[in-house]
């Protein structure tokens, strides 16, 4: 209720300021981006209080209107025109060297900041702007794709964006049934993981007393799940995500369950990039399941591997035989799991390969390949389990040939797990995932995988 009466404050603000825009000469402004980079010049002039909300508004409105290349003009404006004050930053280099003391290191610090910085935050003042300005981002993270000119924008851009999401003004919330129907239909467009299909399929996901759902909310888009996960309540850790999703399944008693399972995480905004709140999220959701059910012992994810298949078709140096490569060609045939003699030939073979992929496999600047295996063993999880056949619909078998894994996050060993993977690059694993990179009980992958 507070957070409504402060926006429609703002509005109000917003509306009035307008109205004095208007009398003046802003009416007459060039909604292109060369009128856009001209009114965000007059935004740092330091008009009042209300013109400068309602033209923080206007800017935000004609950027809305730009096409691709008037975005990308206008971005590129930033960078052009709105960097530090040179003669302000040169006086106060000149000062700090001349006499280094704490104040003169914080003018500089304070010159050294491009002038865009301010301009984004007299943007966000705006109302609806801190969601206007996390969707102007996403336009940017689409335009830079490995370009550099445009990265001295996002980082100031991700900079504020990374302290007005600090993890202290976020607020978990249950998704239940009884959650405003807005919200229930992102859920349904924002799934990331496993498609929900309908209404229905949403609900039973989280509607019955064996299921969850969490989102954090941020008091600025209070209407926009920012991330969520969906959560199984079970008596043992599932290896496979089909029969926790069926449609006819038995609900599991809550005096029964023992185990909560992670099995979908779906970030919402693009323009969040790189701003992670999925540790934060876990650890909080786990705090309020053993708060609501203290017989819960174990918490698991059941997780995808998304770049799995594409991993064994790309890597040129994994050690198989012709053989083994004419085996693995099976596997782009949709229904290869209903044959059980090609079942347990890929199985042999696939194994000890997701094995390798999780344990040694890295890019080439030496970091795990699977991002979702860093996601977990940074927040200290430990890789438990890999799961033959555990996710047989079309995109599972199409990404991961089926194969699933369990990330265990036994809390007394969260932090000492995440300082082996964050200090050395060790993933922490069971003893049952290590023995298939052995390669045990195979004989086409030889020892070079170890």
């Amino acid at each position: 209720m507070a957070n409504a009466f402060f926006s429609d404050l703002l509005a109000t603000i917003s509306e009035r300021g307008r109205t004095l825009l208007l009398r003046g000469d802003s009416a007459d402004t060039k909604r292109d981006a060369d009128g856009l980079i001209e009114l965000c010049g007059a935004l740092l002039s330091g008009r009042g209080e209300a013109s400068g909300t309602a033209m923080a508004r206007e800017v935000l409105d004609i950027y809305g209107e730009l096409d691709a290349a008037g975005r990308r003009s206008f971005f590129e404006g930033l960078v052009r025109d709105f960097g530090p004050d040179r003669e302000r930053l040169a006086k106060a280099i000149e000062k700090w060297r001349a006499k280094p003391t704490d104040e003169d290191a914080s003018s500089l610090h304070f010159a050294s900041e491009p002038r865009r910085q301010e301009l984004i935050r007299r943007l966000n003042r705006a109302p609806g702007g801190t969601g206007d300005l996390v969707a102007m981002r996403a336009d940017l993270l689409g335009m830079m794709n490995g370009h550099t000119d445009l990265a001295a924008l996002d980082r100031d851009v991700s900079h504020l964006l990374s302290s007005w999401f600090n993890r202290g003004f976020l607020v978990l919330r249950r998704i239940d049934w009884s959650t405003p129907a807005n919200i229930l239909e992102k859920i349904i467009r924002y799934e990331a993981v496993h498609e929900i299909s309908d209404w229905d399929d949403l609900r039973r996901r989280i509607d019955p007393v064996d299921r969850r759902c969490y989102a954090f909310f941020h008091p600025a888009m209070v209407d926009e799940p920012l991330i969520f996960v969906e959560v199984a309540l079970t008596e043992t850790i599932p290896g496979a995500i089909q029969p926790l999703l069926a449609v006819d399944r038995q609900y599991l008693p809550i005096d029964r369950a023992r185990t909560a399972v992670f099995y979908s995480i779906s970030n919402t905004q693009r323009g969040l990039g790189g701003i992670s709140f999925g540790s934060f999220l876990i650890k909080q959701v786990v705090e309020e399941l053993r708060r609501e059910t203290p017989k819960l012992d174990t918490f698991v994810t059941l997780s995808p591997v998304p770049g799995f298949m594409q991993w064994i078709k790309q890597d040129r140096d994994l050690p198989l035989s012709d053989e083994d490569r004419e085996l693995i060609k099976r596997l782009d045939d949709p229904k290869w799991f209903e044959n059980p003699e090609t079942t347990a030939q890929l199985r042999a073979l696939i194994e000890p390969l997701a094995a390798h992929y999780f344990l040694k496999a890295r890019t080439p600047k030496g970091k795990l390949i699977d991002s979702v295996a860093r996601f977990h063993l940074g927040n200290g999880a430990r890789l438990e389990r890999i799961n033959w056949l555990g996710d047989l619909s079309p995109k599972g078998v199409r990404e991961s040939a089926g194969v699933m894994v369990n990330y265990l996050y036994r809390l007394d060993d969260i932090e000492k797990n995440h300082e082996a993977y964050a200090n050395d690059g060790e993933v922490v694993a069971s003893s049952a995932v290590k023995k298939l990179l052995k390669g045990e009980g195979r004989r086409l992958l030889d020892m070079r995988l170890s």
